[in-house]
């Protein structure tokens, strides 16, 4: 896809250098500082450059052939972290019972530890908070008593944080963890000094306690409450956080968890259940009444009704027949199919949506290359003010305990985890969730420009309307063959196109012929693009093709073809030996949803344009079915991608919407290219966002996702970076106790995670509420409404809105 002027996509390696794409898994990261950090150590590898995510903890990093992935790994483990290779995405759920289990609990080894120390650290932390707060239950010694439950809370249960601290110590890195472990460390070591040295260790002592920090009544003050507080509370934070976390990327895991497990395998001497894993292409296989299918494949055997509400959410049980493309996902409503496996592991359907939406998630938007900029220098700076405040205070002549306690609040108080978390959580979800509404994001830089989008250039066959032509009327000139055997030759040479007007001439000639064996062999096909496809048919040259503008031909196709544009039927001339022989009349139908979507369209401020290669007639007819004003009727693809340079010359920014070969020109140059999930592979491959959900609504759905995710990520930076500015002066002047301080710390990055969670309950307006629906299948999806079979590949597109 041609670049976009304002895509900010990581730099790449140097384009004579053959780059390479790794993803790693990145463990130790706890805030934007460190996101921050592994990518600039991997960026000073030569040829590499990598984009961190904090919400996912992986990174996707471009790399010449000449650094392998141990190299990267090694370069993350020397920047004080732990890296390795993921799994691969296979689409299939044959793993342990156990460990899937574990992953939607969300409890791996290193979590359960985590809770473990919560749990110790709060038994030990809240009996000293009560005791210091509560001045009337201090008993003779409780200092003592506070002094030996804090110990191993200060030591044992924040030594995660002095363990990643002393790691970025070493490797001269300041994260998060490090204004953590100075905070408690802080506290805990003045406390001993006041404790042991300072009077505070007096029987009978007795230490009132006061939201806002003061020790100008004379009496010694401990805050070992800060240091029992400050892991606590940042602990569950944490805890919560990465709960919600795990809550985010729950629709990516429901894609990767909804297909079988085994499949029921058939061969000659019996049935046999075998792993999903274990099947491979060409093999058949039987699925039972309320059993899923087990990938995707072409049923042989049988008739049923597939539910498809698991795959793209369409409520109504889809007919499927011998010949019937299936989908793996679906589960089977009816009676007992056999089908013959097409496609298996990483080459489903389901597993390359699963990779799209990954490699969505694994983007970075320019909002938040911004802020993890700001986090790579938030924790010196921080540290470099709690550092002056403490002077500043023991240089006014301020108590030792009121210095301390500044410093200390400054030093907890404030959090950069909101701002490495405020953008990539928001499209973690936002990722996720439309993928359960049939519309797939490459990356966050495409929600970004389609936020910006005013003009929605329209593509009509296959996008506008269903795609799912039907012949109408055959016309031949007089002195042309028969009607059947002008049908006969064209269909021959549209078997080599698996275009909406190629398969309905094709349907319409088998009705008369025995199946594919009545029709005859092509030689030398050709497709044309935005033209049509030729070949030679039993020593004949054949050519289907669109008609051109002013074109003379017989009067009986003259007729025919004023007819079929009255109609809004789409009209293509039959060329035998270079002569027009024939008009066939095909009819395409609007798709039900296409007129809503206009509408709503303009409702969000969106022109949409008609830009198809039919003629004037039929183009202005299926416009007006459609509520569009603005048509552009008989372009090629290269006209396409002309208007659409002309519409952003003109200061628009342009999303365009096909399904064709003639449109991934477009597609690429426009500002946002938006594909129809059932249409061919170079528009999919050009496009930023594939409609799974093959309904214009999807676009609908699209743009108001947008815009509620983008108002989420405002939301979440402006608190994360508004937090920040309030709080750190609050604690810099003595107005905020560091037990406070840490409690507001946690509930930062926590608040900013739980608004993100909140677009998990999207609902389109007015049409879809409750629950949000199982993910959907793959982009080309071979099954489609009321029981017919999708486009899939589809390469041979040369007759596209002829």
């Amino acid at each position: 896809m041609s670049e976009r002027p304002d895509a900010t996509s990581p730099p790449a390696a140097p384009s004579d250098v053959p780059a390479h794409t790794t993803d790693l898994l990145i463990g130790g990261m706890t805030c934007a500082a460190c996101v921050n950090r592994v990518e600039k150590k991997l960026a000073r590898v030569e040829g590499v450059s990598a984009t961190v995510n904090l919400a996912t903890g992986t990174a996707r990093v471009s790399h010449p052939d000449t650094v392998t992935p141990d190299e990267l790994i090694a370069t993350v483990v020397r920047a004080g972290y732990t890296a390795e290779l993921p799994a691969p995405v296979t689409g299939t759920t044959d793993e342990d019972p156990s460990s899937a289990q574990d992953d939607s609990d969300g409890q791996d080894p290193e979590e359960a530890g985590d809770l473990e120390r919560l749990v110790v650290t709060a038994v030990l932390a809240v009996p000293v908070m009560a005791l210091s707060m509560v001045p009337a239950w201090q008993f003779d010694r409780w200092q003592q008593v506070c002094f030996t439950l804090a110990t191993p809370v200060a030591i044992w249960g924040a030594y995660p944080f002095h363990q990643r601290a002393l790691r970025g110590l070493r490797h001269a890195a300041a994260t998060m963890d490090t204004l953590v472990s100075l905070g408690v460390l802080a506290s805990y070591a003045w406390s001993a000094y006041a404790l042991f040295w300072g009077g505070a260790g007096l029987p009978g002592m007795r230490m009132p306690f006061s939201l806002l920090p003061s020790a100008d009544d004379g009496v010694p003050h401990i805050y070992l409450e800060a240091a029992v507080a400050v892991p606590l509370f940042v602990l569950i934070g944490r805890h919560l956080e990465a709960r919600a976390r795990h809550r985010s990327g729950s629709a990516l895991r429901a894609l990767a968890e909804l297909g079988a497990k085994d499949v029921e395998l058939r061969e000659p001497d019996g049935n046999r259940r075998i792993p999903v894993a274990a099947l491979t292409t060409g093999q058949e296989f039987v699925v039972r009444p309320g059993e899923k299918v087990a990938t995707d494949g072409v049923a042989v055997e049988g008739g049923s009704a597939l539910d498809l509400s698991l795959v793209t959410g369409e409520s109504v049980p889809v007919e499927v027949t011998p010949g019937t493309a299936v989908v793996g996902g679906a589960i089977n409503a009816g009676g007992l199919l056999v089908v013959r496996a097409t496609a298996v592991g990483a080459d489903t359907q389901l597993a390359r949506i699963t990779r799209l939406v990954t490699e969505a998630q694994a983007g970075k938007a320019r909002m938040q290359r911004l802020a993890d900029k700001v986090a790579g220098v938030f924790v010196p700076v921080i540290v470099a003010i709690a550092a002056t405040v403490l002077s500043f205070w023991l240089g006014a002549g301020a108590a030792g305990e009121s210095a301390v306690t500044a410093a200390v609040a400054v030093l907890v108080v404030a959090c950069p985890c909101a701002l490495g978390l405020a953008t990539p959580t928001a499209f973690l979800v936002a990722s996720g969730r439309g993928a359960q509404l049939g519309v797939l994001v490459r990356g966050p830089e495409a929600l970004e420009r389609l936020r910006r989008v005013d003009t929605a250039v329209l593509d009509k066959t296959g996008t506008l309307t269903t795609g799912r032509m039907s012949l109408a009327d055959v016309a031949v000139a007089e002195d042309g063959p028969e009607t059947k055997e002008v049908l006969r030759l064209a269909a021959a040479v549209e078997q080599g196109s698996e275009h909406p007007i190629g398969r309905a001439v094709v349907a319409a000639a088998r009705r008369d012929e025995d199946g594919d064996a009545g029709l005859p062999k092509v030689a030398d096909f050709r497709a044309h693009p935005g033209e049509g496809v030729s070949g030679s048919v039993e020593g004949r040259r054949v050519r289907v093709r669109r008609p051109r503008p002013s074109e003379p031909l017989p009067d009986a196709l003259c007729q025919a073809r004023d007819a079929a544009e009255r109609a809004a039927h789409t009209a293509v001339i039959v060329e035998i030996d270079d002569r027009p022989t024939a008009l066939l009349a095909v009819g395409d139908t609007l798709r039900p949803t296409s007129r809503e979507a206009v509408e709503a369209m303009r409702a969000l401020g969106i022109e949409p344009v008609l830009v198809t290669g039919d003629g004037t007639a039929p183009a202005q007819a299926m416009a007006e079915r459609a509520g569009i004003e603005r048509v552009h009727a008989g372009v090629t693809p290269e006209r396409k991608e002309e208007i659409v340079t002309a519409l952003r010359a003109e200061g628009r920014c342009v999303a365009v919407i096909g399904d064709g070969v003639n449109d991934a020109a477009a597609l690429a140059s426009a500002d946002l290219g938006m594909a129809m999930g059932g249409g061919t592979d170079a528009a999919i491959g050009a496009a930023d966002i594939t409609l799974v959900r093959e309904d214009m609504l999807a676009v609908v759905d699209a743009i108001r996702l947008t815009r509620r995710t983008l108002s989420t990520i405002r939301a979440n930076l402006a608190w994360a970076f508004g937090y920040n500015v309030v709080t750190v002066p609050l604690a810099a002047t003595g107005w905020l106790n560091p037990m406070v301080a840490a409690a507001a710390m946690s509930a930062s990055s926590v608040l900013v995670v739980t608004n993100s969670l909140r677009l998990r309950a999207y609902a389109p307006d007015g049409r879809r509420t409750g629950t949000p629906p199982a993910p959907l299948a793959s982009h080309d999806s071979g099954v489609t409404e009321h029981g017919r079979t999708g486009r899939t590949g589809r390469k041979n597109d040369a007759l596209s809105d002829r």
